[in-house]
């Protein structure tokens, strides 16, 4: 992908943790039945580990752990990132971190529980380092107030605890060195994301709304209140905020409750960008992020999706207020009706309506001919690639999907990924675009399909084209059915002189001749 300059594997969702592994079934398959069991795998084994988790750690009610596991798993926000980003959806991990860290307490097993949290860390930075990061400064802020609540009662217990994250922190930061050097330093690293991204901060009306994907949700509300579909993170519903906020009073006492609740809120807070919105209006109020969207790393983080990490908080008091409950029943008999009805009634009038309706399927383009009968490896080769048009970007990532088709072996240029900006009027922005930098043609043939006038056609244009494909290296052009193909056809035609021919189900120009004159002349 994107020919000559590539993409940056770990800048990207490459996910080797997860990819890697499943090669057999990309190799047997193909890459959309992995993609397919990567998702559902990635839901279900979630599920299951914060089950596993929270019945054998933290609560001895299995219905509490039950109820807690299945809105960590399948929360709105959850739901929203299945339509696309497994890599988010895989929290596996996050409960055993959470467990593992927690564990580091125990005493004469510093390495031993050191070693295993490096493990996980490890594991999950191939996975998600975004998910990882927001558990890393949940668990900080946690264990800190947690240190400072039970210095006198359990002093022991910091030393050992330090001790352990030492061993965790060397181990770490030993095996992920040379992967984050690459991630952050390394070809094709940016850094930073886009300024429009930065400011991608979570609609404050949301949160007590229903997502599109919820039983109760509206897709035009939702739609006014999030930046698209995948990014539905706030939406918990006027009832599980009430919830939320009853069960943190009735457990106030709780010191590990209490502060969970209040990474909640901050993580509500920083969720909702540098400008605080209401109901999809601007209120002009600068935000928490306001004073953090610039700071290094920080900058790398799309500000809504720190309320994608409320979910397990909330399902953590969940299951903690269930097993209150439960405790309740067995030491009051008398009271075991009320509070057994009360607590039914508050959960099911919480979690039902955000329970999700099924992830949407779109039917895919067919490949083309062209490119399963094997045609295209006459024009393509270590020297020349394809170029697909418009070329591939997030509008039009149909030319990534051909390339998965022949097991990369067919190059192409452009693509879908993160790639550090080229301004030539500041050298030094290197903040991401989510796509190569502008070039005459691809920025020519984007704002075709999307419905501008064909402009004049030039010798001055015809020389941008030409030194696009020699920079390229194309062998072939090729152009499938689509919206607008025929003003692409037309303007194509006309920037390289002659008339393409229609094979295996596309228009293709063979530009070897152009693109190697220069070569040969050399």
């Amino acid at each position: 992908m994107n020919y000559p300059d590539g993409v940056n594997m770990m800048a990207n969702t490459s996910v080797l943790a997860v990819s890697l592994p499943m090669t057999p079934i990309t190799a047997l398959f193909g890459p959309h039945v992995a993609f397919n069991a990567f998702l559902t795998l990635a839901l279900a084994v979630t599920g299951v580990s914060w089950y596993l988790v929270l019945s054998r750690q933290f609560v001895s009610s299995r219905l509490a752990a039950w109820v807690a596991a299945l809105f960590a798993t399948f929360a709105p926000s959850m739901i929203s990132h299945a339509g696309g980003h497994p890599n988010i959806v895989s929290q596996f991990l996050v409960p055993l971190i959470i467990w593992r860290t927690l564990a580091l307490r125990t005493r004469g097993r510093a390495v031993r529980n050191g070693l295993i949290l490096a493990g996980l860390l490890i594991w999950q930075a191939f996975i998600n380092l975004e998910i990882l990061f927001m558990t890393a400064v949940g668990l900080g802020i946690f264990c800190a107030v947690m240190a400072i609540s039970r210095r006198r009662d359990r002093p022991a217990e910091i030393a050992t605890f330090l001790r352990g994250l030492g061993v965790t922190a060397a181990v770490t930061l030993a095996a992920l060195a040379y992967p984050l050097c690459v991630q952050f330093f390394g070809p094709q690293s940016y850094h930073g994301l886009p300024e429009f991204v930065r400011y991608f901060g979570a609609d404050l009306g949301s949160f007590t709304a229903y997502a599109q994907r919820s039983v109760a949700g509206n897709p035009i509300t939702a739609g006014r209140l999030a930046q698209n579909a995948a990014e539905e993170n706030a939406f918990f519903g006027w009832g599980l905020v009430i919830l939320f906020f009853g069960l943190v009073a009735w457990m106030r006492r709780n010191v590990a409750v209490v502060t969970v609740a209040g990474i909640a809120l901050l993580f509500g807070a920083m969720s909702l960008g540098p400008r605080i919105r209401l109901n999809g209006v601007d209120t002009g109020v600068p935000g928490l992020w306001s004073l953090l969207h610039s700071v290094p790393v920080l900058n790398s983080a799309v500000p809504t999706r720190w309320a994608l990490a409320i979910a397990p908080l909330v399902a953590i008091i969940l299951a903690l207020g269930c097993q209150r409950a439960s405790d309740l029943m067995k030491s009051q008999p008398a009271a075991r009706g009320p509070v057994r009805v009360a607590m039914i009634t508050a959960v099911a009038m919480a979690l039902v309506p955000l329970a999700p309706t099924p992830v949407r399927a779109t039917p895919m383009d067919p490949v083309p001919d062209f490119v399963t009968s094997g045609a295209w490896r006459q024009y393509v080769d270590d020297d020349h690639t394809l170029v697909a048009l418009p070329l591939p970007d997030s509008s039009y990532p149909d030319p990534l999907r051909w390339s998965a088709y022949t097991g990369q072996d067919m190059r192409i240029a452009s693509a879908y990924a993160l790639l550090p900006n080229q301004n030539p009027l500041d050298p030094t922005d290197r903040s991401a675009l989510f796509a190569p930098p502008w070039r005459p043609t691809s920025g020519l043939m984007a704002s075709i399909k999307q419905g501008n006038p064909i402009p004049e056609i030039t010798e001055t244009r015809r020389e941008m084209t030409l030194a696009d494909l020699r920079y390229w290296k194309a062998g072939v052009v090729v152009l499938t059915p689509q919206v607008r193909d025929i003003e692409m056809l037309r303007t194509m035609t006309d920037l390289l002189g002659f008339q393409p021919t229609w094979t295996g189900g596309a228009w293709i120009w063979d530009v070897r001749n152009l693109v190697d004159a220069q070569k040969a002349a050399q």
